[in-house]
C-alpha cells in the first residue's frame, strides 16, 4: 500500500516549547535568542563503522556542589527567580544608580534579613514578554552559564536513531583529530614492475630526452620530429660492419645495405656486403635500394654454399636485384594515370665478396669500392669504375678527371637498376691481394668527400681491421663534417692475410 510521506514536526523554542516559524531569530512567545549556540549533544553511535562493539558510556559527571547560604552582605542583590532582573530596592540602575548593597529610595542602607537558599525555579514557562534567565550551572567567579537544554521534537530524530534538536545536522563531535600527514602505503611490486615495462617500451624523444614519442613520430613534450628507423642504421656482423645515415640535407635516407656470412663448400667463410643508393629523381628510391640490397644479399648467401664461383654469384646477385627493383614498377594502371610523369623506382648497387684468398666486387651505377692495405706504406686502390657522365668523358679522352668531375653533369649516372634502365650491364671484377687490408664499399655520399683512394686511406682509421664498426662511424662522420649533402652509407670488410700471395685474378 502506498503511503504519503510524513511531514516533519515544526521546530519549537528550546525555552518555552512554543512552535517556531522558519527564519525566526527570536521566539515570538518568550523572546528567547535562537542564535545562541546549543549544548553539544551527547552523541554515541550504536554501531561503529568497523564492526567493533560500541564503547562503554562515560560515567556521569558529579553533581555541582550546592552553594552555601548567602551572607547578609552577599544577599544584598538577589534576583527574582526566572526574570534575570535585579530585585526592587537593591541598588539597581533604576534605584539610585548604586551597586549591590547601595541605598534604597531614601539613600539610607536598609538591613536585609538573612534569607533561606532559594528554591529551584519551577519548570513552567515565564510570563509572556519576560526574557528567561540563563540557569547557573556552578557557583563561583569562574562559573559559566550553561547553554539551555535542547529538546528534540517528536519525529525529528535522524536515520541513525540518535535524537537531537531540530535544525541540528548529524555531525559527529566525538571523532578523533585527523593527523597532518598520512603514512603512504608501500607500492605494489607488481604495479611497479608493469610500470617499468611500459616505460622501457616507450620511446623517448632524442631532442629533450623527456617526452614520449607519439604514434605519428613527434615528441609530446617539445614537438620535435623523431628520426625514422632508416635515418641512421648501424650493423656489426662478425668481422665486418656497416653504417648508414640520412645526412644533413635530405629529408629521408634513400640508401640501404646488407651484410651476410656464408660457408663455402670447403668450409671456409665468405663475407658478403651490399650497398645501394636510391636515385632521388625516381619514384620511391628508398624502396628500390632496400629491395635491391635484400635480393642481392639473399642471392649470394644462397649461391656461395653451393659451390658457385664468387664472381659468377655476384653477377647473378645483381640480376636478381634488378628484377626486385623492376617489380616495384608493376603498379595498377590507375596509379599511372594519376602520376604519368613519374619515373620507375631506381637505384645503384655495389657489392663485395671476401673469401680466404679472393676478393670479388660488382657494381652498377656510381657507388664505389676501395682497397686500403693494412700496411699504409702500400698504395690503396679504387676497385670500381663509375657508370656516370664524368667517367665516360674521361674514358673517351675528352676530359681529364679533374675537368670532368668539375662539370655540373659529372654525377649524372648512365647505368642503374630499374624498369626504365636502358640496358642492364652488371660489372664484376676479382682480385687476389697478397697482404691483409680493408675493403671499403660506399655510396657517393661518402666518396664525394674522399674521392681519391689516397684520400679514403687517409680518413680510414689504422685499426680498421680490428674495429670495423668504429671505422665505419669515422667515415660517416667525415662526410657529415664535410657538409653531409647526401645520404651516407659505408661497409667496412676486412680482408685476411692469404696463405700464399698472388696477383690479380
Amino acid at each position: 500500500m502506498s503511503q504519503m510521506p510524513r511531514q516533519a514536526a515544526l521546530p519549537t523554542c528550546p525555552s518555552c516549547a512554543e512552535p517556531l516559524d522558519a527564519g525566526d531569530r527570536f521566539c515570538g512567545a518568550c523572546g528567547y535568542d535562537l542564535s545562541a549556540v546549543p549544548a553539544r549533544p551527547d552523541d554515541h553511535p550504536t554501531l561503529t563503522m568497523n564492526g567493533s562493539p560500541p564503547p562503554a558510556p562515560a560515567p556521569p559527571a558529579p553533581a555541582p556542589p550546592v552553594p552555601a547560604p548567602a551572607t547578609p552582605a552577599a544577599a544584598a542583590g538577589p534576583t527574582v527567580s526566572g526574570t534575570g532582573l535585579p530585585a526592587a530596592g537593591t541598588g539597581g540602575a533604576g534605584a539610585g544608580g548604586l551597586g549591590a548593597g547601595g541605598s534604597g529610595a531614601g539613600g539610607a542602607p536598609v538591613p536585609q534579613p538573612q534569607a533561606a537558599p532559594p528554591a529551584a525555579p519551577p519548570a513552567t514557562a515565564p510570563p509572556q514578554g519576560t526574557p528567561p534567565a540563563a540557569p547557573v550551572a556552578a557557583s563561583g567567579p569562574s562559573a559559566r552559564p550553561a547553554a539551555p537544554a535542547v529538546t528534540a521534537a517528536p519525529g525529528a530524530a535522524g536515520a541513525s536513531g540518535v535524537s537531537g534538536a531540530s535544525g541540528v545536522s548529524g555531525v559527529r563531535f566525538d571523532r578523533p583529530a585527523e593527523p597532518d600527514e598520512y603514512a603512504l602505503q608501500a607500492p605494489d611490486p607488481r604495479v611497479a614492475a608493469e610500470a617499468a615495462v611500459v616505460a622501457e617500451a616507450t620511446k623517448v624523444c632524442v631532442a629533450c630526452r623527456a617526452g614520449r614519442v607519439d604514434d605519428d613520430g613527434y615528441c609530446e613534450n617539445c614537438g620535435h620530429a623523431q628520426p625514422r628507423e632508416r635515418d641512421h642504421m648501424e650493423l656489426e656482423s662478425g668481422p665486418m660492419a656497416a653504417v648508414s645515415d640520412r645526412g644533413l640535407r635530405h629529408h629521408r635516407n634513400e640508401d640501404a645495405f646488407g651484410l651476410g656470412r656464408a660457408a663455402l663448400p670447403d668450409g671456409s667463410p665468405a663475407l658478403v656486403a651490399i650497398v645501394c643508393d636510391g636515385v632521388s629523381s625516381a619514384t620511391r628510391p628508398d624502396d628500390a635500394s632496400l629491395a635491391a640490397s635484400t635480393a642481392a644479399r639473399e642471392a649470394l648467401l644462397a649461391a656461395l654454399p653451393q659451390g658457385t664461383h664468387p664472381q659468377q654469384a655476384m653477377h647473378e646477385a645483381i640480376v636478381a636485384a634488378s628484377h626486385a627493383v623492376n617489380a616495384l614498377a608493376d603498379e595498377p594502371a590507375t596509379a599511372r594515370e594519376h602520376a604519368p610523369h613519374q619515373n620507375a623506382p631506381a637505384c645503384t648497387l655495389v657489392g663485395s665478396v671476401v673469401t680466404a684468398g679472393l676478393l670479388v666486387v660488382g657494381w652498377v651505377g656510381d657507388s664505389r669500392a676501395y682497397w686500403v692495405p693494412a700496411d699504409r706504406s702500400s698504395s690503396p686502390a679504387r676497385l670500381t669504375e663509375d657508370d656516370s657522365w664524368a667517367a665516360q668523358m674521361v674514358a673517351a679522352g675528352l676530359m681529364n678527371e679533374a675537368e670532368a668531375y668539375a662539370d655540373e653533369r659529372a654525377h649524372a649516372i648512365t647505368g642503374w637498376l630499374g624498369a626504365d634502365a636502358y640496358e642492364l650491364e652488371p660489372h664484376t671484377a676479382s682480385f687476389k691481394p697478397d697482404r691483409p687490408g680493408v675493403v671499403v664499399v660506399c655510396t657517393d655520399g661518402l666518396w664525394n668527400y674522399a674521392e681519391a683512394a689516397e684520400d679514403m686511406a687517409e680518413v680510414l682509421p689504422q685499426d680498421a681491421c680490428a674495429r670495423p664498426l668504429h671505422s665505419a662511424r669515422v667515415l660517416v662522420g667525415h662526410a657529415l663534417d664535410g657538409g653531409g649533402h647526401d645520404n651516407v652509407t659505408v661497409a667496412v670488410v676486412p680482408f685476411p692475410a692469404p696463405a700464399e700471395g698472388a696477383g690479380s685474378a
